[in-house]
């Protein structure tokens, strides 16, 4: 018999745009608070959770083959407006999963605030080269006719800026997944396509929430394209392939520490940043992995006259993170007789069927462009020293946001070749 029960299926991805399908939407009455009042403390309680919860996400994801790229503060956004509408054990368990420490009434300003944050970030871009663009969008995609609560919708108005588009999936569940793909699309400037793959969508689907970010920039300073040339790189599993390198000598961010180098690239405006860390061995290296470490390496890095040779790459990597975020520990969130989202509609008839999230990533001589966010390193005026970093072998790759310190992106790259 089939079952009656709805299900919840979340999209976390990546990306910006503009031509949107028009959908009705139903919004609270609230509008969105533009100026949070959230202590410094709570804004870096969240930042240090998502953080923590990209590196726990990050070793469960490195057994996938090949190179890897998500955004974690994409997937923990889009898992905080669930969490918004969560009770009890299921409630518990996510903000176990997820490194949520603060109480509901103050963890949902203090992602707003994160979000305006990092909305502001194009004021210190010049724009030169190539348009500096840092946006988000949050949207939720909820079932016609069904009766969803007025404190869940006013809490993602307020906090998150995200009405209620009324879709069909009981009368054409097919139609609405091509509308939702649609969306991410456009917000993803069409980098993201297809995040939900057929079937995803039923007719027993009730609600989809989705988070979007896109990121493109200008290096602070470009490579030059003469510069670039074919280098040796040494893939996963020993072969040496040839690949285009950038090169520059320039004044760079460069550290090194116990098992590892890194060096980092500040983007235009100087408040992201790409951090390229080189592993002796990657393995090693991932599985040791911990937001401590992470803390180390952008630590290490001081300001050096740095001869750096770096890959160019490009690539998307779609990840289903439904047995990953139970291995993390959210389990009852996926189980319908146990899941506890009365707080969205009143009732225990909903699930999360699966989360869904696909990153994409390109570097060349001009910049990035990519589902991120970054952080970026000041020079001092004294003379640097001298380093070099040729990047030859696999390695791990993160943009953060500087002055919060928030990872908006973290992959990896074992092959650079398209």
């Amino acid at each position: 018999m089939k079952s009656l029960l709805p299900c919840l299926v979340l999209a976390a991805c990546t990306d910006g745009g503009s031509n949107i399908p028009e959908i009705p939407e139903v919004k609270s009455d609230l509008p969105r608070n533009s100026a949070p009042n959230v202590s410094p403390s709570d804004l870096a309680a969240v930042v240090a959770g998502n953080t923590a919860f990209a590196v726990d996400l990050y070793k469960q994801v490195r057994t996938e083959q090949g190179n890897l790229f998500m955004s974690p503060h994409s997937i923990s956004t889009a898992l905080a407006m669930t969490f918004a509408g969560a009770n009890g054990m299921t409630a518990a368990q996510m903000a176990d999963a997820l490194h949520f420490t603060l109480p509901p009434e103050q963890l949902h300003p203090a992602f707003n605030k994160l979000d305006l944050e990092l909305a502001s970030r194009a004021a210190s871009a010049s724009g030169d080269t190539i348009p500096f663009r840092l946006t988000t969008a949050n949207a939720i995609f909820g079932q016609k006719d069904w009766e969803f609560s007025s404190p869940f919708l006013d809490t993602l108005a307020v906090s998150y800026g995200a009405g209620l588009r009324v879709l069909d999936f009981a009368a054409d569940p097919e139609a609405q997944r091509l509308l939702i793909n649609e969306w991410v699309e456009a917000k993803t400037n069409d980098k993201i396509k297809d995040l939900l793959p057929a079937g995803s969508i039923t007719d027993l689907t009730r609600l989809v929430l989705t988070n979007a970010i896109y990121f493109s920039a200008a290096w602070d300073e470009p490579f030059e394209a003469s510069e670039t040339a074919d280098r040796p790189f040494t893939i996963a599993g020993g072969q040496t392939v040839a690949v285009p390198t950038l090169h520059q000598n320039h004044e760079r961010g460069y550290g090194e520490g116990s098992g590892y180098k890194a060096a980092e690239l500040p983007y235009d405006g100087n408040k992201l940043s790409m951090v390229v860390v080189v592993p002796d061995d990657l393995a090693a290296f991932e599985a040791s992995l911990t937001a401590q470490k992470l803390g180390e390496i952008t630590d290490s890095i001081s300001t050096h006259a740095l001869d750096l040779t770096l890959p160019k790459f490009k690539f998307e990597a779609p990840l289903g993170l439904k047995k990953t975020l139970m291995n993390l520990g959210m389990v009852d969130a996926f189980m319908f007789d146990i899941a506890d989202f009365s707080g969205i509609d009143g009732t225990r008839r909903l699930a999360i069927t699966d989360v869904l999230h696909k990153g994409f990533v390109a570097i060349d001589e001009k910049g990035t462009e990519a589902a991120a966010a970054t952080a970026v390193i000041v020079g001092t005026t004294s003379l640097p020293q001298p380093a070099t970093l040729v990047v030859d072998k696999p390695f791990v790759f993160f943009i953060r946001d500087i002055p919060t310190g928030a990872i908006l992106f973290i992959g990896r790259v074992v092959d650079p070749r398209p």
